[in-house]
């Protein structure tokens, strides 16, 4: 293969580019391209099969309109006071519209009574048919397209995105009148089956843009999975019942919201094993299982294991921010940050607003997904419509962690692995994060920011170390804001439970906004994102 110095650097200019091939990103080329706008998205992996949606079964939040203020009311109460009702009615009624626009790509299924039933979706092949109808629509689609940087003009504005091509092993860049970034959430490396890519990447280049992010202290998510896998995304658990080494049952502690259930399971693991059976199971769900969530049955399967007569051994997997509802803080009913040009939607965006401090699952952050990539991509076509993609204007890439150093780069191939495993060794255990206390979140700050401060300096390549060092950086920084805005929260809310303050505050019932990186900040909102009833004038 040639060196990949001699490979010319692929360069496009665009109306929207996309970043982020999952759910969110396929659903904003929809509407971009619906609007009139040219789009290229780049992916990390290959679009349509990269991403948690593609290993999952994912069901949508979908209720019929006579039902949505009941629905809303009841949804809102685990929320504990941080999510907005109001965007919560938009996401099912975006959800209603859009949803079904994609049946002459995807075969959804039915109810008992014969109708079609939108709310669930078979992940493998929803993305497949996203794919599909966006290839088709004349979206340009970069695979194995790992973006690095973003770009900026002289204004602040965002211009578009630097990244590598693993395959053909060259630079691209791309300029663009507004860049989405649909990069995902963070699992910090803990193996949940497709968070492979979701090392926080998009949150990195948005904050040395001067993002700001939301609701981040909301990360402590854990769901249970049969031993040795990252399979989470399974419903039959909630027909299990635990036993630890001796058969003893492991009893659920209870608590006043959502979380608390897995805190006994958490406990009994630290003590040894914990067994699971499924016998519980009703025949239906039994026999629906392979087709709704067919990775499930396939590990069952593979490991030669009867789930239904025997038990089996389960852990907890830690899906950081991916099921809990931290993100990129968003200023507008557009999905627009704080920097001009720059809209997160997905897992790339707080989910507070529509799931407050517990996790959003499976329903809600699907619809919040579709959603919010249609408003992100209607409002990236129009920005271009109205500005155009200036593309006289010069551009810098801004990002600096991982790619600039700011001293005398190491020449050492496995310290981007090192650094990885850094993280894991603070964020996965449950005894730091799940089990939080003041003390043990200010002493993984400490050892967090001190391998920040040093990779800052050190970390520095080229060609394929680049993405590795860049991921490395967004993983640690990622885990900074986390822990910080934990430390920030002193009391006890949903996804944010601390062992020594472990009573909610009802003076405490509003969000925090985080951002920096040298310098990790925390600070409480205040004022909340403009109501949606109010919409602001899209950028000229």
């Amino acid at each position: 293969m040639a060196d990949a110095s001699h490979q010319p650097r692929l360069e496009l200019d665009t109306d929207v580019l996309i970043i982020g091939g999952g759910m969110a990103g396929a659903w904003a080329a929809v509407a971009a391209r619906q609007a009139g706008a040219e789009v290229v998205l780049v992916d990390k992996g290959w679009c349509g099969t990269s991403g948690v949606t593609a290993a999952a079964g994912p069901g949508h939040w979908w209720v019929e309109p006579e039902q949505r203020d009941s629905a809303v009311e009841t949804r809102a109460i685990p929320t504990l006071g941080l999510a907005d009702k109001r965007w919560m009615r938009r996401i099912l009624e975006e959800t209603w519209e859009w949803l079904p626009t994609l049946a002459p790509w995807y075969d959804f299924g039915t109810d008992d009574n014969g109708k079609t039933w939108y709310g669930a979706v078979r992940g493998p092949e929803y993305m497949r048919a996203l794919r599909q109808r966006i290839e088709q629509a004349g979206v340009t689609i970069l695979d194995h397209s790992p973006a690095l940087e973003l770009l900026r003009r002289a204004d602040g504005s965002i211009a578009g995105a630097r990244g590598w091509q693993t395959r053909q092993r060259r630079d691209w860049q791309v300029r663009a009148a507004g860049v989405i970034l649909a990069a995902g959430g963070c699992a910090f490396r803990s193996h949940l089956l497709g968070s492979g890519n979701n090392t926080g990447d998009g949150f990195l280049m948005a904050a040395e843009a001067g993002a700001e992010l939301s609701g981040m202290e909301f990360s402590r998510e854990y769901c249970i999975a049969q031993a040795h896998t990252g399979m989470t995304r399974s419903m039959i658990y909630s027909f299990a019942t635990y036993y630890d080494a001796s058969g003893q049952v492991v009893a659920p502690v209870e608590g006043p919201d959502p979380s608390m259930r897995t805190a006994g399971l958490a406990q009994a693991l630290q003590r040894g094993p914990v067994y699971c059976s499924l016998r519980d199971t009703p025949e239906d769900i039994r026999e629906q299982l392979p087709e709704i969530s067919p990775n499930v049955q396939l590990l069952f399967d593979r490991a030669g294991l009867r789930p239904y007569e025997e038990r089996f051994e389960v852990t907890l997997r830690a899906e950081g921010t991916i099921r809990g509802t931290g993100g990129l803080r968003v200023i507008d009913e557009h999905c627009q940050t704080h920097v001009p040009g720059l809209y997160a939607i997905g897992d790339s965006a707080t989910r507070v607003l529509v799931a407050g401090a517990n996790t959003g699952g499976g329903a809600v952050n699907a619809a919040w997904a579709l959603s919010s990539g249609i408003w992100a991509g209607r409002a990236v076509a129009t920005l271009a419509q109205r500005a155009g993609r200036r593309l006289d204007e010069p551009v810098e890439g801004i990002g600096q962690a991982g790619l600039r150093p700011s001293d005398k780069p190491r020449q050492d191939s496995t310290e981007a692995a090192r650094i990885s495993d850094t993280v894991r060794n603070e964020m996965l255990p449950l005894e730091k994060n799940f089990f939080r206390t003041g003390e043990k979140l200010q002493r993984s700050l400490d050892t967090l920011d001190a391998t920040w401060n040093d990779l800052r300096r050190h970390l520095g390549g080229a060609a394929d170390e680049q993405v590795r060092n860049r991921e490395s950086a967004a993983l640690v920084a990622t885990a900074r804001w986390c822990y910080r805005a934990a430390l920030e929260r002193k009391e006890s809310r949903g996804l944010h439970f601390r062992s020594d303050l472990p009573h909610t505050d009802d003076g405490l019932a509003y969000r925090l906004a985080t951002g920096g990186l040298d310098q990790v900040w925390v600070r409480r909102e205040e004022s909340p994102t403009p109501s949606p009833a109010q919409p602001q004038e899209l950028p000229a």
